[in-house]
């Protein structure tokens, strides 16, 4: 067991997060929620990052993820602006085939929901300040992170120090913990660029989530809550290829509502741009181990995915599941919660399923972003033989509320 007896200048708690993003956030509310002294260190403001405006991305959340949040107790905080998703339509540039989901097949839950990345932000931080064990040092930059046999100690920039039993690495893919503890990563670059944006609309969304693939890539059109002056809003997630994403974003309103215009189509009538429009390249990648002595990864720190399918916060959420479970239990076991035998159960439950999914998009980026008459032919029949093939829908259709496979406590429904 961690010596767990404060020093002056080292007070200690159970977990630290490093990186306070929507993964993060939610790792620590997740801990703290069961009781778990969390200490979390987020380099930039959190009130500056959850500002509208600031990063442009919405996230897809399935079922199964949202019911963390909602156990963590973040939920209700972020429940007003998110919109749910109630039909997927996926259709493969203007072929006349195509493949549609109804969340009614299934029962009354919908598929997700669709958040702003600024949204879950100022939810998460927002529960970590209800919560007595849980701190948020912000912004705070770590400066070293020493790992020992009974406890790892933090060092920040600004000459503080905390000891903990466990670091958890949240600080994306570029995580400067995961490379101090000189884990590798093994990454593939697309050549591709996500364009981001929100748009004002004419016409009610109602639900319905749009894929369509292109030859530069996929497209999607995801409904968003509406606001008091733009009652009809929806998220666009533009793959583009990576040489012409930049001149596209550069343009003004108008030329880039064109090029937008031209691949939206009049489904939701006239569009308007409702905010900025960012861009950020896109590549796969997938960390050596998601472990080490006293840390573990999670979320982009661990892997990194093509955003085709809309899993990638998905798959972070499950490794936040699974980390808690695994965490919560040795806890409750008076184990040390960073023991070996801990860390490995969480490493073997979320390796398997990570690097499904990033196989999974890697083949639908590649099968997809072209325009290949085999290819295209072959493709198109295939949507179009599961959207004749009712049990073969279901599936898939619970493959995207993120109810299939072995699940954490939380994503069933149940108290950690």
């Amino acid at each position: 067991m961690a010596d767990t007896k404060d020093t002056p200048h080292s007070p200690f708690v159970d977990v630290i997060v490093v990186g306070g993003g929507p993964v993060g956030g939610l790792t620590a509310c997740c801990l703290a929620s069961a009781g778990l002294e969390v200490a979390v260190v987020e380099a930039s403001d959190p009130a500056a990052l959850a500002r509208p405006g600031t990063d442009g991305r919405s996230i897809a959340i399935a079922l199964s993820a949202q019911r963390v949040f909602a156990g963590a107790g973040v939920w209700p905080l972020m429940a007003d602006e998110a919109e749910p998703i109630r039909e997927i339509r996926v259709t493969d540039g203007a072929s006349p085939l195509f493949l549609h989901y109804d969340h009614a097949t299934l029962g009354n839950e919908p598929f997700g929901w669709i958040v702003e990345n600024t949204t879950i932000r100022r939810a998460a931080h927002q529960r970590l300040g209800q919560l007595p064990t849980a701190r948020v040092l912000a912004p705070a930059r770590v400066a070293g992170i020493e790992r020992g046999a009974t406890h790892a100690t933090v060092t920040l920039e600004d000459g503080r120090s905390l000891r903990c039993a466990l670091v958890v690495a949240a600080d994306g893919r570029g995580s400067a913990t995961r490379k101090g503890a000189g884990i590798g990563i093994r990454r593939w670059e697309y050549h591709q660029s996500g364009i981001v944006c929100t748009v004002a609309h004419e016409l009610p969304h109602h639900g319905v989530a749009h894929e369509h693939f292109l030859p530069s890539g996929p497209f999607a059109i995801l409904p968003m809550h509406g606001t008091a002056e733009h009652p009809h809003r929806s998220s666009i997630v533009w793959t583009e290829k990576l040489h012409l994403a930049d001149a596209i974003v550069r343009q003004d309103d108008a030329g880039f509502l064109a090029e937008l215009e031209t691949r939206f189509g009049d489904v939701l009538g006239t569009i308007a741009l409702d905010g900025p429009r960012f861009h950020y390249p896109l590549s796969l990648q997938l960390a050596e181990r998601a472990i080490d002595r006293r840390l573990a990864l999670v979320g982009d720190a661990a892997h990194g995915m093509h955003p085709v399918a809309g899993q990638g916060m998905n798959m972070g959420i499950r490794d936040v599941a699974a980390l808690a479970e695994v965490v919560v239990d040795a806890r409750r076991l008076g184990l040390d919660v960073s023991g070996p035998d801990v860390l490995e159960r969480y490493q073997r439950w979320r390796r398997f399923d990570n690097m499904l999914m990033l196989g999974l998009t890697d083949v639908l980026v590649r099968l997809f972003s072209n325009d290949i008459g085999p290819l295209k032919l072959a493709r198109d029949l295939g949507l179009a033989a599961v959207q004749a093939m009712p049990q073969a829908k279901r599936f898939f259709m619970r493959h995207a509320m993120g109810v299939v496979g072995d699940l954490p406590r939380l994503m069933r429904g149940e108290r950690l």
